[in-house]
């Protein structure tokens, strides 16, 4: 403002009086006003606001009303500030007041602290002065107290080491006991005070006298049990009573730990004397064919024990588990050492019974004794064991014995070793009957579920024995013998296909012309028929599908045991060995087993096809006039499919994904191949109509490529009725595969997704492929464009073959082709093979998770079947026609001459 009026110009420049409010502030006020008005808005806009209010000229006629409510709006608000501002004249004032009042009481309290402060220090001193006489009180009443205490204990301790000479002298255990503890006690006591003469002496009576009832204890236990020889007077050593043997026990108990643990040791050996002897490893007895004997002798001897001397001895004494447990140290010393010299002779049975019987065994005296004294083997050599699988396991006598067995367990691996080798021999042998299901839709060889059975039983009886490295090498002898299994008894249970010999065949057919000069065009043609027929691939009879069917069910129920085989072997396994249970490369096996069934029956289907594919060859497609129902080779398709794939399906019922799998790999295999076929056939040529095999492939047009509508392929208006019966022939074979897995059955069921769109895009190629020969080659450059919309992903081999389909002349293939190199995407590549000559993907396939075993090249027996075929198709007229002439005898050997000459080799 001051700037403003020192420069009069800046009067004329607009002030901004807008005032910039924070946003928590601004929050403040819109939640104390809630207003609605736009004037009290924050972003206020005065143009905006008065072109509402005035939106054109018509509006402002009533601009003077308009003045007046802002004037009288304006004087309100003028009041109200006039009034607030008159409202906070006294403020200041008020505020000086109340802080000067605020600081008088903080004054006024400081000083009342202080005041109880003073007091509370008096009162403390005051209650200070009071207890000092109870405190000195309470001090003199507890040493008074602890001196009295000391003299009692001393009177206690002087008077008991005299009574106890007496006692002990007499014998008289029952009366020493309690103050021999007492004294004990007292002796604990005083011993703070070792330093003092007397309290010295004292002590070292009491510790005379404990060992004097040790000494005597003793020997008095060892006189009861053991009498002493008679003395040189002929007398006998002074015997002890039960009764004072009892309470010898329990003085025993409150000496030294020594002295009860030598009474103990002593007395268990006496007891154990006789079994010593008794079954030496000397003694016929001693062996492993009676070692229940042992464990009848501790049974009897226990009870005997018990019914004599059971309550000699405390019970915290634990007498009876203590003999058990030296019993079993001593019976695995014994069994170790004479299995050892003697390890010849032990045989599965004979070790099974012995660790059968000493499992038993440990089992009784797990649920008779509770294993209080097994913490006490360790370190002594034992080996105690427990139940639990945390540091803190429950004794078990599991094991105390039993642990001897542990390194001949061998003997019994080796012996399930040669069992399963009898086994799976034995399954080998078995002929086909024996290993067909009785139930037809069960689809798994009996056999299997008995090995099973019997890896089960192994496998419960070896974690009785052990769960340690035995277990582990069971496992061994099981990955081996399920190897053993999938070769000798399912991969050997596979049908194999019977080849025709060739030399058989020509001298059957040979005899044929020989039989009968007289009507040698009929044998000719016999002769011919055999052999296309023998040119056939065999193929799997209905019996051999279902053996290939159970194989492969069989398989599969074998994939799915072993896996739960390998986690219930990782379960009783001992932790150690966990991570060394692997049977992956026994599924692997399984599962080569499945992927060859599955193969075997894809081929077989696919051989099948073959023939149809072959007579769909053979078609004059060019001659065709007029477009009917589908061809005869799409029925015998059908019919080969209706034939087989039932079978398949209704003894692949419980392995439904894999006859889906079968199914992939059928069209995986037969789309490729129908391709392929397509490309051997001239739909469109308009050559001679001679019956010899050469017009379907001579057509040649005379004109070149710029005179294309002259040229039989190049004439919009040429006959394509051969492929559009192809395209129909095509739509009914991709209908028929689009039901593949449902056909013949009463049961419809939509197919997979993933196969759907496979067989889509195989037969849409095919579909697309006879389109464009459909179409006319002039103008080229609109062919080149419908090929390169139909079949996107072509490249120049199929180019050229579908040229070939159009039966275009070499000079003009080149040129279309130059165009379509022009025109075509720089990604399309030619797929030649080893020859030159290109090729259809025929060494692709083009389902998921296919083996090497699904390309789609013809077998051998399928290459020399065609070959054959066509050798023979141009044989055959020659051989008719020479057929008349030949009639002498001589001249046969020619005709021979001729056939061997026109197979291949």
């Amino acid at each position: 403002m001051s700037t403003a009026a020192e420069d009069p110009d800046s009067k004329k420049e607009p002030i901004n009086n807008k005032i910039i409010l924070a946003d928590d502030v601004q929050r403040a006020i819109e939640q104390v006003l809630q207003s609605s008005d736009p004037l009290d808005h924050p972003d206020f806009d005065p143009t905006d606001y008065i072109n509402q209010l005035f939106p054109n000229e018509q509006s402002l006629s009533n601009i003077d009303d308009v003045i007046a409510k802002m004037e009288f709006d304006i004087g309100l608000i003028d009041d109200n500030i006039r009034s607030v501002v008159r409202g906070q004249v006294n403020t200041g004032e008020n505020g000086r007041s109340a802080l000067k009042e605020a600081q008088q009481s903080i004054t006024q309290l400081f000083a009342l602290i202080t005041d109880i402060k003073s007091r509370a220090e008096k009162t403390e001193d005051m209650v200070k002065e009071i207890t000092r006489d109870i405190k000195q009180l309470d001090s003199a009443k507890n040493n008074l107290t602890y001196a009295i205490t000391t003299l009692n204990h001393l009177h206690m301790l002087v008077g008991g080491v005299e009574n106890l000479k007496r006692l002990a002298e007499r014998r008289q255990y029952g009366e020493i006991l309690n103050p021999l503890q007492a004294i004990i006690e007292v002796n604990q006591h005083f011993q703070q005070y070792s330093e003092i003469a007397q309290i010295q002496t004292l002590s070292s009576q009491v510790q005379q006298i404990q060992t004097e009832l040790a000494s005597q204890i003793t020997e008095d236990v060892r006189n009861f049990f053991a009498p002493a020889p008679p003395t040189a007077g002929g007398g006998q050593a002074n015997r002890v009573t039960m009764t004072q043997l009892k309470d010898a026990c329990q003085v025993a108990s409150v000496l030294d730990k020594p002295v009860k643990k030598n009474i103990l040791k002593w007395y268990i050996n006496l007891q154990l004397q006789e079994y010593i002897q008794l079954f030496h490893e000397n003694q016929d007895i001693a062996w492993l064919d009676k070692i229940d004997k042992r464990y009848a002798w501790l049974k009897r001897h226990l009870l005997d024990f018990e019914e004599k001397y059971g309550n000699i001895f405390p019970q915290d004494w634990e007498i009876s588990e203590r003999i058990t447990v030296q019993f079993c140290t001593i019976t695995r010393e014994e069994l170790t050492k004479i299995m050892s010299r003697r390890r010849t002779e032990i045989d599965v049975k004979l070790l099974l019974f012995a660790i059968q019987k000493t499992a038993s065994f440990e089992q009784l005296l797990d649920k008779r004794f509770t294993g209080a004294t097994l913490g006490e083997l360790v370190g002594t050599g034992g080996t105690p064991t427990g139940t639990g699988e945390g540091t803190e396991q429950q004794p078990s006598f599991a094991g105390l014995i039993g642990s001897c067995f542990k390194a001949y367990l061998d003997i019994y691996t080796e012996s399930i070793d040669r069992s399963l080798a009898e086994l799976i021999d034995q399954f080998a042998q078995q002929n086909q009957q024996q290993l067909l299901p009785k139930d037809t839709n069960a689809g798994v060889f009996p056999n299997c579920a008995e090995l099973f059975v019997f890896y089960k039983k192994c496998m419960v009886q070896c974690t009785q024995l052990s769960n340690e490295k035995p277990m582990y090498d069971l496992t061994l002898v099981f990955k081996k013998y399920l190897r053993e299994y999938s070769i000798k008894v399912l991969d050997a249970r596979i049908p194999k296909l019977q080849q025709p010999s060739s030399s058989a065949s020509i001298s059957s057919s040979m005899s044929l012309l020989t039989k009968d000069l007289q009507n040698l065009s009929t044998a000719a043609g016999q002769v011919i028929h055999n052999f296309l027929k023998e040119g056939e691939a065999p193929r799997f009879n209905i019996e051999d599908i279902k053996k290939i069917c159970y194989v492969l069910a069989t398989a599969e129920y074998c994939l799915e045991t072993v896996q739960q085989l390998e986690d219930k072997l990782k379960e009783k396994i001992d932790k150690a060995y966990v991570n060394r249970i692997d049977l992956s490369d026994e599924k692997d096996v399984f599962h080569r087993t499945i992927s060859n069934c599955i193969q075997l029956l894809v081929q077989d289907l696919d051989t099948g096809c073959d023939q149809s594919l072959i007579l769909m060859t053979k078609i004059s497609w060019h001659n065709i006039s007029n477009v009917g129902d589908q061809s005869g080779f799409v029925n015998q398709i059908v019919t080969n499919l209706k034939q087989t794939v039932p079978v398949i399906r209704d003894n692949l019922a419980s392995s439904r994904k894999y006859y889906t799998q079968f199914c992939h790999k059928f069209v995986n295999s037969f789309i490729p191949k129908y391709i392929n076929t397509l490309y051997r056939l001239r739909p469109t040529t308009s050559g001679s109509s001679g019956s010899s095999s050469g017009s379907m492939v001579a057509s040649a047009s005379s004109s070149s490529i710029s005179e294309g509508s002259n040229s039989a392929a190049g004439n919009p208006g040429g006959n394509i009725l051969g492929c559009e019966q192809l395209l129909l022939d095509t739509h009914s074979l991709k209908t028929v595969l689009m039901d593949l897995p449902s056909i013949g059955s009463q049961v419809q069921r939509k197919p997979p997704a993933s196969y759907t769109k496979v067989v889509i895009k195989g037969m849409a190629k095919a579909e697309m492929v006879i389109k464009v020969v459909m179409q006319p080659i002039y103008p080229a450059s609109l062919y080149i464009e419908q090929y390169l919309k139909l079949l996107p992903e072509s490249n120049v081999t199929e180019f050229h073959k579908i040229l070939e389909m159009k039966s275009v002349r070499k000079i003009e293939q080149q040129q279309l082709v130059e165009l379509y190199k022009r025109s075509c995407p720089p990604t399309a590549a030619v797929a030649t093979t080893g020859s030159g000559d290109p090729t259809y993907g025929e060494n692709a396939s083009t389902g998921s998770g296919s083996g090497s075993g699904e390309t789609t090249v013809l077998s051998q027996s399928q290459q020399a079947a065609e070959k054959a075929a066509a050798a023979l198709s141009g044989a055959g007229s020659s051989i008719i026609a020479l057929g008349d002439s030949l009639m002498d005898k001589g001249r046969i050997k020619k005709i021979e001459n001729l056939i061997k000459n026109r197979l291949p080799n």
